[in-house]
């Protein structure tokens, strides 16, 4: 089976095309458009500006990932969670292009996704694409997602079945790492950004003020001693501050 994927969740325009023999998956194309330089200057992902994007980005994108796939037998499509205006430029998409081929489209909860790239041998040689599906994940698993705007502990009693155990209240970790770049007008996106500054103090074998070195603070760890598996991460923000 040859299945089409389409992917517009956040600020990433995103297809490929896998082909899936017996416990063999084949990645026969992956093309990404990323809109990091255009939300650069706003510090985060504008829901507008994105989806405008997207709509200029998803057919080049769809007709690159395409080029010498000469048959499809469906499309998969990520429907949520998501920025609504991004998520339905892909949506779209998807269901124009099934029409018109007469192939079943395939909803995708994009969370869903994170969690079963686990199940994927990751790819280490250069003659090709071909890798095995793993299988050896023993349930019940503890499955912990964290993106650029979700965060959420799961519980996984087999394929398909899931019972959330916490999530955050607030804001989710990516959103605080961009928002506490800005603050220190380190750039976007900020995880990187503040994970390359991290990395330049641990080449220099500088310590980090703490409250007894060089007038130093500590960060709050929120919900450390509440009796749940929640998250929370806007305090963070406000402790930067």
């Amino acid at each position: 089976m040859i299945i089409l994927g389409i992917e517009t969740s956040c600020d990433e325009t995103a297809a490929a095309v896998v082909r899936g023999v017996g416990n063999k998956v084949e990645v026969l194309s992956g093309v990404v458009a990323s809109q990091i330089e255009i939300h650069k200057k706003y510090g985060g992902v504008v829901p507008e500006v994105a989806a405008r994007a997207h709509v200029l980005n998803i057919l080049p994108v769809v007709n690159e990932a395409l080029k010498g796939v000469k048959k499809i037998n469906a499309i998969a499509v990520t429907v949520g969670p998501g920025l609504v205006t991004s998520l339905l430029v892909g949506v779209e998409t998807a269901k124009t292009l099934a029409y018109a081929w007469h192939v079943p489209t395939v909803a995708i909860n994009h969370i869903e996704g994170h969690i079963y790239a686990n199940w994927l041998r990751p790819i280490r040689n250069d003659k090709g694409q071909m890798t095995n599906v793993k299988n050896k994940i023993k349930f019940p698993a503890i499955i912990l997602t964290v993106s650029g705007g979700h965060t959420m502990l799961v519980l996984m009693k087999g394929h398909g079945k899931y019972k959330v155990l916490g999530e955050t209240r607030d804001d989710a970790a990516g959103e605080a790492f961009d928002k506490a770049a800005q603050l220190l007008h380190l750039g976007y996106p900020g995880g990187p950004e503040i994970a390359a500054a991290a990395a330049k103090l641990r080449s220099r074998n500088i310590i980090p003020p703490t409250p007894l070195y060089q007038g130093g603070i500590t960060l709050p760890r929120p919900m450390i001693n509440d009796k749940n598996f929640d998250f929370s991460f806007s305090g963070l923000k406000t402790a930067l501050l």
